[in-house]
């Protein structure tokens, strides 16, 4: 589900330029009547917002920081859309730690088995694309309901599935739970970047975790938990998650923010353009290009271990679930590194450019120059995590996690880099760029544990780390390099 602000699927009309130079918005404030600037002045203390705020206190826009009795309901209303979207991931990863239990359970291989996990993420990248047009004909509020229903249902069945081919269907209802970014006020960036925290953390955090669970109690019961949370989600939202979708283009009233109703709030009908238009993004390379890289870098630097350490750490190392759930330290711990590192550098990034520039804003593209750090450590890591795996013998050996941590350093602040990237170059029309750019990384999240153990295999440990290095190199830093360099 797209958790936006406007109930327009449509971008504003772009001229040639606009693809080619700035942060692909316009500045609304020069147009503002004195009214309006005035009420804008004293609600934000500046005009230099976009979107720019409607003068109706209901516009989500113009929120306050602090309600009575609805303490803070902008900050609330992203640690739920956050914390959604981390789930879609985490259930996704649930089972991680759990696959050797899973396959002598449903009487099937290793790698049978993780098409469980492929399935799931095929639906997350898919998902929003049905998603998006009814949350924004209907409102964010009776979506998220339905998401968290779905995924509800989709968790008690897999507790409940008898075999491997029932299961697989209630897995596909998981990704039900996907969400993307919600935007208020002016801090894009602070918000995109809690976003893309909460949802590459989910990977590593949730095998983590249910390796503990899976050695104590029947792996079914990871599907018990997340039904759980799933409850807990409905009711925190249905209390303190408000509805955001604002009718700016319309005269229709706002809806009411804690109530839910079934009748549409943009009654427009829903077209097949509505639900398609974000593959136009195909076509523009300051989103498609960058959402490749992306997904690359997520591919082999956070699915492929995940996927690889529970297929081979096992029989390689004789390790139960609880140790394998350890493993995934390495990742968190890369990860947290990682935020540390990126937060503090796209902080000042922007805003030190625009000082430079005398208050202009920097082109968009100068974000860019954070993510070849990113593209080393991320290359560095997959490479060390094949190498050392070609060298163990069947003790366990530490120096491939090194690897997995690098590589993890290295993919979180690219995630946010990239995605950030691509939305401020068309920030009218963020929901679709989010869409987009989940897909692809779903697609190529889905396909992986496919060819990943054959490619093993058929070559090694060593051969497939250069092939990564390949894929990372030629599909991911080159591209985003040229991208920059014909802004």
């Amino acid at each position: 589900m797209q958790s936006v602000d406007s109930s327009s699927d449509q971008p504003p009309e772009r001229t040639p330029n606009d693809e080619e130079k700035g942060s692909g918005f316009t500045d609304e404030s020069t147009s503002l009547s004195e009214e309006h600037r005035q009420y804008i002045l004293q609600r934000h203390g500046t005009v230099d917002l976009d979107p720019m705020p409607t003068m109706d206190p209901a516009d989500p826009y113009n929120w306050p920081e602090w309600k009575v009795l609805r303490f803070m309901p902008e900050k609330i209303n992203l640690a739920l859309v956050a914390f959604h979207a981390m789930m879609a991931t985490f259930t996704s990863a649930a089972i991680h730690s759990s696959l050797v239990p899973i396959s002598h359970d449903l009487h099937i291989s290793l790698q049978r088995a993780t098409y469980l996990i492929a399935l799931v993420i095929a639906i997350i990248g898919c998902a929003p694309f049905f998603w998006r047009p009814l949350a924004n004909r209907y409102g964010r509020r009776p979506i998220f309901f339905l998401s968290l229903l779905c995924s509800l249902a989709g968790n008690i069945g897999c507790a409940k599935s008898p075999s491997y081919a029932t299961m697989a269907l209630p897995a596909a209802a998981l990704g039900s739970a996907t969400v993307t970014e919600t935007f208020f006020k002016r801090e894009r960036a602070t918000y995109m970047g809690t976003w893309t925290i909460m949802v590459t953390f989910g990977v590593p955090v949730a095998p983590f975790i249910f390796g503990f669970l899976s050695k104590r109690v029947d792996y079914r019961w990871i599907y018990w938990d997340l039904a759980i949370v799933n409850g807990i989600q409905f009711v925190l939202y249905f209390f303190l998650g408000p509805e955001t979708l604002y009718p700016r283009d319309t005269d229709k009233a706002p809806p009411p923010q804690y109530r839910i109703t079934l009748h549409p709030i943009d009654p427009r009908p829903i077209t097949l353009r509505d639900i398609l238009h974000p593959l136009t993004y195909t076509f523009k390379r300051r989103v498609f290009i960058p959402s490749i890289a992306h997904a690359m870098i997520f591919l082999w630097a956070s699915i492929t271990p995940h996927i690889l350490i529970p297929q081979i750490f096992p029989s390689k190392f004789g390790l139960d679930t609880q140790q394998i759930g350890l493993q995934f330290l390495a990742s968190i711990i890369g990860s947290v590194i990682g935020e540390q590192i990126g937060g503090w550098m796209s902080d000042g990034w922007m805003p030190r450019r625009r000082r430079v520039l005398g208050g202009k804003d920097p082109a968009a593209e100068y974000r860019l120059w954070l993510a070849y750090p990113g593209f080393a450590l991320s290359i560095i890591g997959v490479v060390v995590f094949f190498l050392q795996m070609d060298k163990a013998g069947t003790r366990w050996d530490i120096t491939p996690l090194v690897g997995v941590t690098f590589a993890a350093v290295g993919n979180q602040p690219l995630t946010t880099v990239l995605t950030t990237y691509a939305v401020d170059c068309y920030r009218p029309d963020a929901a679709a760029v989010g869409v987009f750019t989940s897909f692809v990384r779903g697609i190529w999240g889905f396909i992986g544990p496919f060819w990943l153990p054959n490619l093993i295999a058929a070559t090694s440990f060593k051969a497939t780390g250069g092939i990564a290095a390949a894929f990372m190199v030629v599909l991911a830093a080159a591209p985003v390099a040229w991208l920059q360099a014909v802004a």
